[in-house]
């Protein structure tokens, strides 16, 4: 963590097992974050309804996403900012928060994690995932595709199982733009990062760039945008 971070949270991580009252509506995993108070830890989530259905090679990524150095870092970071409003700091901007989710998926690639070629697979797996949720978004709310027939787009390209996919369908059909937002999120974050480096050169600083991110706060990307350009 001090490799690439400056602040980190105060709050800590449990990882639970989706109750038995929603384990069939619920997602894979998901992260619900610690009480404003400190008096409670983030929960990370994991679905083990069909544990055969559970893709194992993702393990990694997902808790890079979900975890650390991913949402909860990102939100229990945010609300320990006094200094900021309280709406800034429970705000679930989108395009911010699930960019820096997808962001904690690659960067760790970059810098030699994902050492098993089989976690290494997940991580392209999900980065597959991205896509193809692009395609759906797309052909729901545009295109006017049919539940099952969105479901069947990913069968047909996905390694995920049937009931996973749709799950997803189920939480993309009642969201639109989600899964587009994550995308754009994640190419703002990795264009300002482009730009930060190309700018300070050998001044540039991963840690610094993280901690830029991570104290504003969730904020819309021009405002992120605005943030970074203030680095030296």
């Amino acid at each position: 963590m001090d490799r690439f971070f400056i602040t980190k949270p105060k709050a800590d991580i449990e990882v639970r097992p989706v109750e038995k009252f929603r384990e069939k509506s619920a997602g894979l995993a998901f992260y619900f974050p610690p009480s404003m108070k400190g008096d409670r830890p983030g929960y990370y989530y994991i679905n083990t309804g069909d544990v055969m259905g559970i893709p194992f090679w993702e393990a990694e990524a997902l808790a890079y996403h979900e975890g650390l150095p991913g949402h909860h870092m990102q939100l229990s970071i945010a609300q320990e900012q006094e200094s900021l409003p309280r709406f800034r700091r429970v705000s679930l901007l989108e395009a911010y928060i699930e960019g820096w989710g997808l962001y904690t998926e690659r960067f760790p690639k970059e810098y030699g994690f994902y050492k098993d070629p089989y976690s290494d697979f997940g991580r392209l797996s999900m980065e597959l995932t991205r896509a193809l949720r692009l395609v759906v978004d797309t052909g729901l709310h545009y295109k006017k595709w049919s539940h099952a027939k969105a479901v069947k787009f990913l069968d047909d390209h996905s390694p995920r199982d049937h009931q996973e996919h749709t799950r997803n369908i189920n939480r993309y059909s009642i969201w639109p733009g989600q899964a587009t937002a994550y995308m754009v999120g994640m190419l703002k974050i990795l264009e300002l990062r482009d730009k930060a480096k190309a700018r300070l050169g050998k001044k540039f600083d991963i840690r610094k760039f993280h901690d830029k991110i991570l104290v504003s706060g969730p904020v819309p990307l021009d405002i992120l945008e605005r943030r970074i350009s203030e680095l030296k």
